[in-house]
C-alpha cells in the first residue's frame, strides 16, 4: 500500500469479517474501507475495497441471495465509472461448484449490462478464476480438462467481451509468459508456471480512459500477484 499507494485498493478472498480485524487494517491512513463477508461460513471468500476517492454509493451484490452471500462482491459507484470488485466462484470442487461458478457468471453479466443500460461506465476488477487463452496458460494442454481452463468457461468469457468488454492488459501487452497465479505446492512460480486468471475489464465505452494495465509479478506473499490499471 505504501509503495504503489493506489487511489483504489481491491483484494479477493479476504475471508475475513471486519470485527475480526485491527484498526491498523481497517483503518489505512488516507483510505476508507468497504468489506463484503461470507454469511454462508467463516474464514471464506470475502472482498475488499479501500479507496481514496469517496463513493457516491456502495453496494454488496447483485441482489440474489445465493450469490450475494457468499461475500464476493462489493461496487462502488463514482462520479465517472462504477467498479465493481468480485470474487468469482472456483468450479474445482465439484460438479456443483462448477455449475454454481457459470450461474454466477451469468448473473454478473445480467447485472452488468442493466448497469450500462443506465449510462454507466463500468471498471470490473477480480480473481475471475478462469484463464481466457492458451496465452494465458502455460501449460493449456495439460489443463483442458481443469475447472478455470475449460471450453465452457473460456466460451463464457469470449461471450462476456463480445457484450462490449474489454481485457484491459490486453490493450497494451500481447506477450506471453504473464500470469497472475502460481501454484504453490508446486513451486510453480519459481519457474514462472502460472495462470492469468486475475483481470481489469473495463466497459468498451471507457477504454479512452484507461492509460496503462499491468502486472506486478514480484510482489510476494499470496499464490496470486496484483495487477493495476491507470485511468485518467
Amino acid at each position: 500500500m505504501k509503495q504503489e499507494n493506489p487511489d483504489i485498493l481491491c483484494l479477493q478472498e479476504t475471508k475475513a469479517e471486519p470485527g475480526q480485524l485491527s484498526s491498523e487494517i481497517l483503518h489505512i491512513d488516507g483510505y476508507t474501507s468497504y468489506f463484503s463477508s461470507s454469511k454462508v461460513k467463516k474464514g471464506y471468500s470475502g472482498v475488499v475495497t479501500y479507496t481514496k476517492l469517496e463513493p457516491l454509493a456502495v453496494e454488496h451484490g447483485f441482489g440474489i441471495p445465493r450469490f450475494d452471500d457468499e461475500g464476493r462482491i462489493v461496487l462502488n459507484r463514482y462520479k465517472d465509472f462504477t467498479l465493481l470488485n468480485i470474487y468469482y466462484p472456483n468450479g474445482a470442487g465439484s460438479e456443483e461448484r462448477l455449475k454454481y461458478k457459470m450461474e454466477f457468471y451469468d448473473a454478473f453479466l445480467d447485472f452488468t449490462e442493466q448497469l450500462r443500460e443506465k449510462g454507466e461506465n463500468l471498471v470490473i476488477c477480480g480473481d475471475v478464476n478462469t484463464a481466457h487463452k492458451e496465452i494465458d496458460i502455460a501449460r493449456p494442454k495439460e489443463n483442458e480438462d481443469v475447472s478455470g481452463f475449460l471450453p465452457m468457461e473460456r466460451e463464457w468469457l469470449d461471450k462476456f467481451l463480445a457484450h462490449g468488454y474489454s481485457d484491459t492488459f490486453r490493450m497494451f501487452n500481447d506477450k506471453g509468459d504473464n500470469y497472475t497465479w502460481w501454484h504453490l505446492i508446486t513451486r510453480a512460480r519459481e519457474r514462472n508456471v502460472g495462470w492469468r486468471i486475475d483481470y481489469f475489464f473495463v466497459s468498451n465505452s471507457f477504454k479512452p480512459r484507461v492509460k496503462n494495465a499491468y502486472i506486478l509479478p514480484d510482489v510476494m506473499g499470496s499464490d496470486h500477484c496484483p495487477i493495476g490499471i491507470e485511468i485518467e
